[in-house]
């Protein structure tokens, strides 16, 4: 190359373009370093406001002023735990609790299974004019009872007024011991068991049949009925408060017969089942039965009066 070709050279810049290498190893320095506050900054001892992405991020890692957080589970159980109520939401509690027990009440009331539920229309009249006999019954008694207290009230002889009606009472009890004669109207059973298949639990029915219809003497084959009477024996061979009797069985009963006939025609009931067993049981009404049977006094032995 000659001196006359010589190219003019460029002045060298002061401010060299950095090269790859040390540029990229720069940057990561220079995100570590600390940025170094302003004079005016330190003077002042304020700083310029934060960006929203450093306060997000602030708020995510600093921790709650009120404590750790609370999970789901734990805050249900903290609204719900001790229970709050209002005055308003007590009363109405109570309400609802009445009306759902008053509903419950009546539901079990209504699908009560009655036993009369399932019973026959004769059976239902039976003991409906039953209870209305009871109730007439009841209601004379009462009424008696009733005039009685009003002739002691009014008696000038009130020691001989009462006198009389302890000896009608004395009657009326003896009556029911079976230790007094009885007449009045009523009915006659008469059981003709030919085959001997009548059994003594058998008339033991008939006999409460007939004091369920309002019996109040009752005498069998020549033996007084009472309250502490019982049947023994069968097949022929029966006895009442240890006295035998026989066929034909005659039951001879003080009563209102209105009552006592249907008491044993019902359907099901004492006729029908003695006919079952090849019986033949015969009911006939009468405006005078003499129940005349009687049984012996018992002196009780520990029982006294208690009137003085």
């Amino acid at each position: 190359m000659s001196d006359n070709d010589t190219t003019p050279l460029k002045p060298v810049d002061d401010q060299a373009q950095p090269l790859p290498n040390q540029s990229a190893a720069a940057e990561p320095a220079e995100r570590d370093a600390p940025k170094a506050q302003s004079p005016a900054t330190q003077a002042t001892g304020t700083q310029s406001p934060a960006t929203p992405d450093a306060e997000t991020a602030t708020a995510e890692t600093a921790p709650s002023a009120e404590g750790p957080q609370l999970t789901g589970r734990q805050r249900l159980v903290a609204g719900l735990w001790p229970p709050r109520f209002s005055r308003a939401q007590l009363i109405v509690a109570l309400l609802l609790f009445v009306l759902g027990l008053g509903l419950a009440i009546q539901v079990r009331s209504t699908s009560d299974n009655s036993a009369l539920r399932g019973a026959r229309q004769e059976d239902l009249v039976r003991i409906l004019d039953e209870l209305d006999d009871r109730t007439a019954r009841l209601e004379d008694e009462k009424q008696r009872l009733e005039d009685q207290r009003t002739e002691l009230e009014t008696s000038s002889d009130q020691a001989e007024e009462a006198r009389k009606q302890t000896q009608e009472k004395e009657r009326q009890l003896g009556i029911l011991a079976g230790t007094v004669a009885a007449e009045g109207p009523g009915i006659t059973l008469t059981i003709d068991d030919g085959a001997g298949a009548v059994e003594s639990d058998m008339l033991l029915d008939a006999i409460q049949e007939l004091r369920a219809a309002g019996a109040e003497a009752i005498q069998v084959n020549g033996a007084r009925v009472v309250a502490d009477s019982y049947f023994s024996g069968g097949d022929g061979d029966i006895e009442v408060d240890g006295k035998k009797i026989t066929a034909p069985y005659r039951f001879k009963v003080i009563g209102k017969p209105q009552d006592l006939e249907p008491a044993l025609n019902i359907p099901g009931g004492v006729v029908q089942s003695l006919e079952k067993e090849q019986a033949t049981a015969t009911v006939a009404r009468s405006q005078k039965i003499v129940v005349d049977a009687l049984r012996p006094v018992e002196r009780p032995d520990y029982a006294r009066s208690s009137s003085r």
